[in-house]
């Protein structure tokens, strides 16, 4: 069963519809109780890191993501802030994230990039997978996916980056750990290249 976690932040609704139309069961967690029977979990957010990590501890489920995700291996795919909440920490807020991938998140610098640049990275952009990953199967790499952010996420080892965009420079925009992965672009707003990809997560 895909879960989709609702804690206040994220296109919930966008991803439900993807699954919907793929005939593929979802339900939408908001507790811990509706979280538990998940066989795979996304975990959306929009907007900046503290407050997303703020609301994910406010929701009562921080500590049940933790169990099923460390504990259980069960799959988690991170989006937008969703995926930056995965690092250690980040340089736009002060809390610590929730850590399941060494790494910490970084504002973009313009100030020495080959081409100029305006932040926030938002419209349309491919990707470019660096490593064969079943997530990543199957999609058309000239398609573009939808991105909006000025903050990436830096890996500590270089193996947990499986896909590169461009953006005056090139930034890691698809992460993977063991059973943990993460994409910055939206693919619920990505087209046929999004649902491509969330059909793929709900396969692992």
């Amino acid at each position: 069963m895909i879960t989709i976690v609702d804690y206040g932040l994220g296109n919930i609704r966008a991803f439900a519809n993807v699954y919907k139309n793929l005939d593929i069961p979802f339900v939408i967690a908001t507790n811990p109780i509706s979280l538990r029977p998940a066989s795979k979990i996304i975990l959306p957010g929009v907007g900046a890191f503290d407050h997303a990590m703020n609301l994910l501890q406010q929701s009562g489920m921080r500590e049940v993501l933790d169990e099923m995700v460390l504990g259980k291996k069960i799959p988690v795919l991170g989006i937008c802030v969703g995926m930056q909440i995965l690092a250690l920490s980040s340089e736009e807020g002060v809390l610590p994230g929730l850590g399941w991938i060494n790494g910490k998140v970084k504002k973009f610098d313009t100030s020495g990039l080959k081409y100029k640049t305006i932040l926030p990275h938002m419209g349309w952009n491919t990707i470019d997978p660096i490593c064969d990953n079943p997530l990543l199967i199957d999609l058309n790499i000239d398609s573009r996916f939808y991105f909006l952010h000025s903050y990436y996420f830096h890996c500590d080892k270089d193996e947990n980056s499986i896909a590169v965009t461009d953006y005056g420079g090139q930034f890691t925009c698809v992460v993977n750990y063991e059973n943990i992965y993460g994409v910055q672009c939206h693919p619920e707003k990505s087209h046929h290249n999004g649902i491509r990809l969330l059909r793929n997560f709900a396969k692992l």
